[in-house]
């Protein structure tokens, strides 16, 4: 599976503002933090890079999707919140999605350059 995704921003001292909080709420470290890119790692050995492009200018990828899989329902609510009050933009609130109760539940936001991103739990309500 994935184990690396990069997304690219316009503004870098925006985009470490926005994506530091939510990096520590998902259990990921800063692994690299420079003047045109920063990089975070989770438990599992993934990692999220969110930068300057290399050549021309940022782009947001139509139908380009990256997700955090976390440990609770409440934390992909509050994800989500955070994202929201951080300024990012809503494309889900947090929910199931599918018919399994038990399935699937997740949020959906873009952050400040437009990349969308989802944070989501499989499996039964916590306890």
């Amino acid at each position: 599976m994935m184990t690396t995704t990069r997304f690219g921003t316009r503004d870098i001292a925006r985009a470490k503002a926005f994506w530091r909080p939510i990096a520590e709420m998902v259990g990921a470290k800063t692994i690299y933090d420079r003047d045109n890119m920063i990089s975070f790692r989770g438990e599992t050995g993934s990692m999220l890079l969110i930068g300057v492009p290399l050549k021309g200018e940022h782009e947001v990828g139509n139908g380009n999707m990256a997700g955090f899989q976390v440990s609770s329902r409440e934390l992909v609510d509050a994800v989500h919140a955070k994202a929201l009050e951080l300024g990012g933009s809503d494309e889900g609130a947090p929910g199931i999605r599918g018919d399994d109760p038990n399935g699937f539940y997740g949020a959906y936001f873009r952050d400040l350059d437009g990349n969308k991103l989802v944070a989501f739990r499989f499996g039964p309500p916590d306890a």
